[in-house]
């Protein structure tokens, strides 16, 4: 121990892009449990099983450095190469055409990591049922604020750890309502405390309110599930389209072009996401309400 805290190093024996491979665990560019440093480094606050911790990581080519605070410090750097794909295999995917093969060169260093963490991506993403982002970020910002503690080491005072489980039981009805929750999402994230998601991440379906589309986001980040598909959300099944064959499709379609790759279609779907065809800004957009007011 030292007072940069915990440190570990590893060499990667693939390329690693960081950024692309844990970018979509950020809720937003005020996360305040994740913080990219001017460094190219990453910050990550984290509830772990050993308590609060936090983690970053930068990456110079061939080596990882690590380092962790907490009293969870020591399992964020034992953890930290699943964190950062070293149980996903790339090479897995096969390009049975020129577009997906572009996508493939273009991802090189995209890794499908885990955290390990399931409540931590449960819950942003029942906050993120059928919202725009903005909405649900908001309210995340102002939960961890509110009930998160101050993440430990050298972050800044805005910086904090998400609650652990029980804690989100507690949170009132007038916080909920505070951070512009509606009543039904803040229903599911209560229900959701009744179960240990962390040792069945493969039942949340059995949870209310916790359908197709929010079990695929939680078991993208949590468990690294390279085979899930985000059905159900509002921009995806376009970017899937407009990039595999240059027009917008709806789930089924999605799901239709998806097919040959089972096994890999939420690798293509992150591919997509980072590299794919964007549509015209233009038509109907998805406004973002607040119920702070009402």
């Amino acid at each position: 121990m030292t007072d940069d805290g915990q440190v570990r190093r590893w060499e990667t024996p693939w390329p690693l892009d960081i950024r692309a491979t844990v970018g979509h665990l950020r809720r937003g560019s005020g996360d305040p449990a994740f913080v990219y440093g001017r460094d190219g480094s990453v910050w990550r606050a984290v509830h772990t099983p050993d308590g609060a911790g936090t983690l970053t990581v930068r990456f110079d080519g061939t080596t990882v450095t690590g380092r962790a605070w907490g009293p969870g410090a020591g399992w964020l750097l034992d953890q930290m190469p699943d964190f950062l794909g070293a149980q996903d295999d790339p090479s897995a995917l096969e390009p049975r055409d020129p577009v997906v093969e572009r996508l493939v060169q273009r991802s090189d260093g995209l890794r499908i990591g885990r955290t390990d963490r399931v409540w931590e991506a449960l819950v942003p993403a029942i906050l993120e049922q059928k919202v725009v982002g903005t909405e649900a970020w908001r309210a995340w910002r102002y939960l961890l604020r509110r009930y998160g503690e101050r993440a430990p080491g050298p972050v800044p005072d805005t910086m904090r750890v998400p609650p652990p489980q029980p804690t989100w039981a507690q949170i009132p009805s007038w916080e909920w309502h505070r951070s512009g929750i509606e009543p039904v999402r803040m229903r599911t994230i209560r229900g959701a405390t009744s179960m240990d998601v962390e040792r069945h991440p493969d039942h949340l379906r059995l949870l209310r309110g916790v359908g197709r589309w929010t079990e695929a986001e939680t078991r993208a980040r949590a468990v690294g599930d390279a085979d899930v598909v985000n059905v159900g959300d509002y921009h995806i099944p376009k970017l899937v389209g407009l990039t595999l064959i240059g027009e917008p499709v709806d789930d089924d379609g999605m799901l239709e072009l998806l097919e040959p790759y089972a096994g890999q279609r939420q690798r293509i779907i992150r591919m997509v996401e980072l590299h794919g065809a964007r549509p015209e800004r233009r038509g109907h957009r998805m406004s973002v309400r607040d119920y702070r007011d009402i």
